[in-house]
């Protein structure tokens, strides 16, 4: 069982980067219903382990991060999910 998603924040991040090309902060805060410091914590988790990527750029002079999950993060999320069935299943 993959430990890094075994988080609902981190969970709940990654179910919404699965289902759309990319994502900001504001709109992960919304989603996920988290603190700017509980989900920074957990976008840098998910960041550091190469499950997403974050791009870090200006638009209309103000500094905007944008997510993105990688292949490797939808290959774990994936697994995750199977493993879920699995255990549930016994």
């Amino acid at each position: 069982m993959d430990k890094i998603l075994f988080n609902i924040i981190r969970l709940k991040i990654m179910s919404t980067l699965i289902s759309v090309d990319t994502c900001d902060f504001n709109y992960l805060l919304k989603i996920t219903e988290s603190t700017k410091g509980n989900l920074s914590i957990q976008l840098k988790k998910l960041g550091g382990e190469k499950y997403i990527n974050v791009n870090k750029c200006f638009e209309n002079n103000y500094p905007k991060t944008r997510y993105k999950i990688t292949s490797k993060g939808v290959r774990l999320f994936e697994k995750f999910f199977k493993d879920i069935q699995t255990l549930k299943k016994n």
